[in-house]
């Protein structure tokens, strides 16, 4: 509802605009009404009008007084529209130079009262979404320098409008949101991941409020990863009045709860200042490949996670090296025995806990080197993590002796593969998969067992090749062949959806108008009319 104030110094025309129309069913509340300028002045100042309809001559100030009194002060923004007679048309005429945004002759009309307001209302409208956008704009702006500073490709224009557009006080992490289960390409779509990505977003700037500048979609775009970036200023959970552990848990469980799915953070190492937030940014990176080896949880610290005590850190570096050269010969065996070796040495020396997971980080930067050695064009790191996670079991530790022996072996076959440069022409393969047994139930994992690829890395080229992952490939394929079978058979729709390969017919044309962008009964209709 806008805000109506009603100003006259003679009573039984103000009753009179109040009843001459249904002011709610138009979408206006009497919110005030007043005498003279000096009682509408009183009024502006405690709350607030979208429109003032005020009378030109009135004792003690005018209406047009009132008018450039609130203009040149900036007291109200609010539509002003005068009330005059015939003969003080001249002075509506110099209100209107005043940024008066109609005036009404009287005795007010009924009709022409409405005419004026659904003005209001429209300017009212093109007004907030002008806001609306400019907001927007100014976010999208300072999201960009924001990402800038993140991926540390920045110069001191990038840092200086972060500055000065956002309160930076000292302390900063950056904060990787996530949904934790995301990961299966096998099962969900880029769009789908990518609605649910703008969900999230959406959800962490309605939290955040007045701080939602704090929060940056898709920074992490080029490694396709759905995450939304927080940056975290120690300032937010004081004003909150909670500890920094405790405001990050609650944030969490506001976006899991509204999401109806479980979400994770990754928190960086704080870093003083903002101009540094690459450093943090790059922790959440290595904590996205470590998650793998980690006991599952909501929120993951740098400083719990990759920790590096001071105090004499034992690295059974010997037995990693074997271990490490195990798997580069792609040695099973050799792998099993290193692995057993190891966690002996370890056990020897009293090894665990913070030291334990030292020796591990040292194990997985290793392996990510050799892999980068053979391929740095796809995300090791995400591989390494997706091999991690196949490789585990139900039942058994993460990060255990089973764990890592599994981990070790497959990591193995696949840096094996990478050095067979087996990624060649396997593409093609797939592509030729796809275009003869489209319809049949055909998946990343099936193709990469039938052409002894692992499957983590097959997807990765996929994307790579075709910017995007092998389901959408995959269906986009489907609906190309639904679309000809429209136009060149007399099918019906439910068998077209089944010849393509889908079983579920509301689903095939949900698919179909995602694509097409209408159903392919229309789709039918509109291209043989054509």
């Amino acid at each position: 509802m806008l805000k109506v104030l009603l100003v006259d110094d003679e009573p039984f025309i103000l009753e009179g605009l109040k009843h001459l129309i249904d002011w709610e069913q138009e979408g206006f509340e009497i919110a005030g009404t007043a005498a003279n300028g000096l009682e509408a002045l009183e009024f502006l100042q405690k709350k607030k009008a979208d429109l003032i309809i005020a009378d030109i001559k009135m004792p003690q100030m005018t209406g047009l007084e009132l008018l450039e009194k609130i203009r040149k002060e900036s007291i109200s923004d609010a539509c002003f529209v005068v009330l005059s007679g015939y003969a003080e048309f001249g002075f509506a005429q110099q209100a209107m130079q005043h940024g008066c945004t109609d005036y009404i002759l009287k005795p007010v009309d009924r009709e022409i009262l409405l005419k004026m307001l659904n003005k209001v209302m429209a300017l009212s409208s093109q007004e907030k979404s002008d806001i609306e956008k400019n907001k927007k704009m100014k976010q999208a702006y300072l999201a960009r320098h924001i990402i800038s500073l993140v991926q540390g490709k920045f110069d001191q224009l990038n840092l200086e409008y972060v500055r000065e557009h956002m309160e930076c006080t000292k302390g900063v992490r950056y904060v990787e949101i996530q949904m934790e289960e995301i990961f299966d390409e096998e099962k969900t779509s880029d769009q789908e991941m990518r609605v649910a990505q703008r969900k999230l977003y959406h959800l962490c700037m309605e939290y955040l409020k007045e701080d939602a500048d704090l929060c940056v979609f898709d920074v992490s775009v080029n490694e396709k990863i759905y995450d939304v970036c927080f940056l975290y200023f120690d300032r937010v959970a004081k004003k909150a009045g909670m500890s920094e552990q405790d405001y990050l848990e609650h944030f969490r469980e506001y976006l899991e709860n509204n999401m109806n799915q479980p979400v994770i953070m990754l928190v960086g190492k704080k870093v003083q200042d903002i101009s540094n937030i690459a450093r943090s940014y790059g922790n959440t990176c290595m904590l996205r490949s470590f998650q793998g080896f980690r006991s599952k949880k909501q929120i993951y610290y740098y400083e719990e996670e990759v920790q590096v005590s001071p105090d004499g850190i034992v690295l059974c570096k010997e037995s990693l090296d074997g271990l490490l050269k195990m798997i580069e010969q792609n040695n099973h065996v050799g792998i099993r025995n290193a692995v057993e070796f190891f966690y002996e040495e370890m056990g020897k020396r009293g090894i665990c806990g913070e030291t334990m997971t030292l020796n591990i980080n040292y194990l997985l930067f290793q392996l990510i080197h050799l892999a980068c050695e053979q391929d740095d064009d796809v995300n090791q790191e995400k591989i390494l993590r997706l091999i991690s996670e196949s490789s585990f079991e139900t039942g058994v530790k993460r990060g255990s002796k089973a764990h890592l022996t599994r981990f070790a072996c497959e990591y193995a076959d696949y840096l094996s593969q990478l050095r067979k440069n087996v990624s060649r022409g396997v593409l093609s393969m797939v592509e030729k998969e796809v275009k003869e047994n489209f319809a049949s139930n055909i998946t990343l994992k099936s193709l990469s067992e039938k052409y002894y690829v692992n499957s983590a890395y097959l997807g990765q080229l996929f994307r790579k090749k075709y910017g995007q992952s092998f389901k959408d490939y995959l269906n986009n394929y489907r609906m190309e062949q639904a679309a000809d079978y429209l136009l060149h058979t007399d099918k019906k729709i439910a068998q077209i959806a089944e010849d393509v390969g889908y079983r579920d017919l509301d689903y095939f044309v949900n698919r179909f108008i995602q694509v097409k962008g209408c159903t392919p009964a229309k789709f039918r209709k509109n291209m043989l009319q054509n």
